[in-house]
């Protein structure tokens, strides 16, 4: 006798089987077990579930603010680990125009961008990443670890970079951390925040900032 198949797998399948031009999605989880079903409503904390009966509701959308595919499927791999089963259906879907599907620049491309938007000598950065979900920002800070980020927000990011020496990462540096990002599906945006060109450090590592009265 075949098991239960996995949430992850059936969600996989839904997916899969979208009309091309879907935006966003409404789901149902049905889970009959009552501590079961409240278990899985807390794992998917995240995507605030709606509750009817022994049903979960919620949404997923393609791109911009919300929950994205790849949110989803790690909290409901969270729940296949826990051993939580029940029944994954689609509900609604919602088309979007074509031309509201050209896909986004990923934070990688957006990185490139903004560096090639600055003089040839510039030297000191001050960057921002801004994620599209607060989800995001624990595991993209570890991503980004070697450029040393700084929490500036509830989703945003910011690291220094400097181009040939002195206080902050190598762009090359970043430019990896930002497509490791991008390889675990995490959306967003780039900015730089402040730029000096030529600059030459005597006794010290680099240029300081001022932001909102600190250093840095």
């Amino acid at each position: 006798m075949l098991g239960p198949v996995q949430l992850v797998e059936r969600f996989n399948t839904l997916e899969h089987n979208l009309p091309h031009a879907w935006a966003s999605v409404n789901l149902s989880l049905t889970v009959a077990d009552h501590d079961e079903r409240r278990r899985a409503a807390a794992l998917l904390g995240p995507v605030n579930p709606g509750r009817s009966g022994n049903t979960l509701r919620f949404a997923i959308a393609r791109r911009g603010v919300g929950t994205s595919p790849e949110l989803m499927r790690r909290l409901l791999q969270r729940l296949d680990d826990a051993g939580i089963f029940g029944s994954l259906d689609l509900i609604g879907v919602h088309e979007a125009p074509e031309s509201e599907l050209r896909p986004e620049r990923s934070l990688h491309d957006k990185w490139k961008r903004a560096l090639d938007g600055l003089p040839s000598d510039w030297s000191d950065l001050l960057v921002e990443v801004r994620f599209d979900s607060t989800d995001y920002v624990e595991p993209g800070a570890l991503l980004l670890a070697p450029v040393n980020p700084s929490r500036s927000g509830p989703n945003a990011l910011r690291l220094r970079c400097a181009h040939h020496f002195g206080y902050g990462a190598a762009p090359e540096m970043a430019t990896r951390c930002f497509a490791r990002c991008d390889d675990a599906g995490f959306t967003g945006s780039v900015e730089i925040l402040h730029a000096l060109s030529d600059t030459n450090p005597v006794g010290t590592q680099g240029p300081v900032w001022l932001v909102d009265g600190r250093a840095v």
